[in-house]
């Protein structure tokens, strides 16, 4: 059952895909701050992500044993 890392896989997409708009957002009106929020918030998704694939992969590892 892979449901462990799920929740924090799901919330990193939706923070990555936020951070990318922002981002782009504040390239087009040149507003850097908002291009700066956006690469937080897109790295904050990135580890999100990162830290619900180490789940998913150490509940495999337990259920191997």
């Amino acid at each position: 059952m892979r449901w462990v890392g799920t929740t924090d896989k799901i919330s990193g997409k939706a923070n990555e895909i936020a951070g990318k708009t922002k981002q782009a957002v504040g390239k087009a009106t040149g507003d850097n701050a908002t291009r700066a929020k956006g690469a937080v918030q897109e790295a904050k998704g990135k580890s999100q992500t990162a830290k619900g694939n180490a789940k998913d992969k150490l509940k495999d590892a337990v259920d191997r044993m």
